[in-house]
């Protein structure tokens, strides 16, 4: 084996050398920051959301370890990021935490104070804390809806969703630009970068999936409101790393009566105190539905499943091969639910029995189904995080969502009724269809001699 095969091979952002949280902080702050200068997809992509006007045209300045004065006093956020087009400038300040390192309410609220003082317009935090769409993860913020200046959140995840999309995905003309793109995207899924995934469960974990499956879970179990919160944040995690995978949007979808996250808590851990199972809901551009998931803590298992509408124009049997003709890669057990019009009860089967006999899914009356709904389900792991032989809890959860919509999901077609076809009266001229290869005569025009008949009747004074 040669010399250079020992090499190591120079990075734009080494991660060698970061000592502790301090220096991860600041490296990773220093590394997004100068990247978003330069690559412009990915300052669109994450800084047009906050109100900077044409990111991607704009001029992208930024600076790290900066002062700004505040009641009298200097505060010092992470960085500064400016954004410049034409007449318009939009400046931020930001705060960034890597690691388990948490967001300060306090210290957030000096810096939307200095904001406001300085003529800001914005305040950007970053951390691996994962907050629900629109929400930010701190409690305790003064800063109201219509105050000039917001405060806006940016998990690490969120970030590298977006990097991996442009990369892998949506692509970046510039070719150095492209290579830049990908030097950050190494440094942030590196161990010592402090960019952390959504992976534990926490401390009371075990206690709690324990209660809930022996069904002594009550509303005062230690924890179990946190093991809620980390569902929740679950969800979004899935769907930023489902967009990565897909290279297009992922939204989390809740019901009217939970968006408002506290609410949505309660509800879990209602339904967990309950044993009933904790529902979820993707939507996904471009498919024939969306991925409903259910966590069922007492059963110790997940659910993924998709709805889709049979086609009318089919028989009973005929609906049945529309149907299995878009399951070509869904693995066996997933399993089929087969709804009649009106009916309450399906006719259950398997994606396998199916391949062996279709009439496995006809019921006893041979009535054609309304509507299918397609299950998977997979046994929950039990671990609150990850090691080295088994899977935890979230990385379980996650395998199944991307896995369901590799197998099912994106295989599958929403049925449409074709367009009304166009009835021709018998008084009606002929359609264009119906007179081809007809010859058209020119209608008849009078020689250039004649003068047309109000002309030729005058009386000649």
């Amino acid at each position: 084996m040669s010399d250079e095969g020992k090499w190591m091979r120079a990075r734009l952002i080494p991660v060698a050398g970061i000592k502790g949280d301090r220096e991860a902080e600041q490296r990773a702050t220093s590394a997004l920051l100068a990247v978003l200068t330069i690559v412009r997809p990915l300052s669109h992509e994450l800084l047009t959301p906050l109100g900077a006007s044409s990111a991607a045209k704009a001029t992208v300045e930024a600076f790290t370890e900066v002062t700004v004065e505040a009641n009298g006093s200097a505060v010092r956020p992470d960085g500064v990021v400016r954004v410049t087009y034409g007449q318009r400038t939009f400046t931020a300040l930001v705060e960034v935490k890597t690691g388990d390192n948490q967001l300060d309410p306090d210290q957030v609220n000096g810096y939307w104070q200095a904001a406001r003082e300085a003529g800001y317009d914005h305040v950007l935090t970053i951390s691996n804390e994962i907050a629900a769409s629109g929400a930010h993860p701190v409690s305790g913020l003064r800063v109201q809806k219509n105050s000039p200046v917001q405060v806006s959140h940016l998990s690490w995840m969120r970030i590298l969703s977006s990097a991996l999309r442009l990369k892998n995905h949506t692509g970046v003309d510039d070719p150095e630009q492209a290579w830049i793109l990908g030097e950050l995207v190494r440094y942030l899924q590196h161990d010592a970068s402090g960019v952390l995934p959504l992976a534990d469960m926490g401390p009371l974990w075990t206690p709690i999936r324990d209660a809930a499956r022996a069904g002594t879970l009550n509303r005062r179990t230690e924890g179990l409101r946190d093991v809620a919160r980390r569902i929740d944040e679950m969800h979004t995690f899935a769907a930023l790393k489902l967009a990565s995978e897909i290279g297009d949007d992922v939204h989390v979808i809740h019901s009217k009566a939970v968006r408002d996250q506290a609410v949505r808590l309660d509800d879990f851990v209602r339904t967990a105190v309950e044993g009933g199972p904790i529902p979820g809901c993707l939507r996904i551009p471009n498919t024939a539905g969306d991925i409903n998931t259910e966590i069922d803590l007492r059963a110790q298992q997940f659910t993924a499943s998709i709805e889709l509408k049979a086609p009318e124009d089919k028989g009973a049997r005929g609906r049945i091969g529309w149907l299995l003709g878009q399951l070509s890669e869904a693995p066996g057990p997933v399993i089929v639910e087969a709804y009649a019009k009106n009916a309450r009860v399906p006719v259950l089967a398997t994606v396998e029995e199916l391949r062996a006999d279709r009439a496995t899914l006809l019921g006893p009356d041979k009535s054609p189904t309304h509507r299918f709904v397609m299950k998977r389900r997979v046994v929950m792991p039990q671990g609150r995080k990850a090691t080295a032989r088994k899977p935890g809890f979230i990385d379980g959860y996650l395998a199944m969502v991307s896995d369901f919509y590799e197998t099912v999901v994106q295989g599958l077609h929403a049925w449409q009724p074709s367009a009304p076809k166009r009835k021709v009266s018998a008084d009606e001229p002929a359609s264009a269809e119906e007179t081809e290869g007809w010859i058209w005569a020119p209608t008849p025009q009078p020689p250039d001699d004649v003068q047309p008949a109000e002309e030729s009747n005058r009386t000649p004074s």
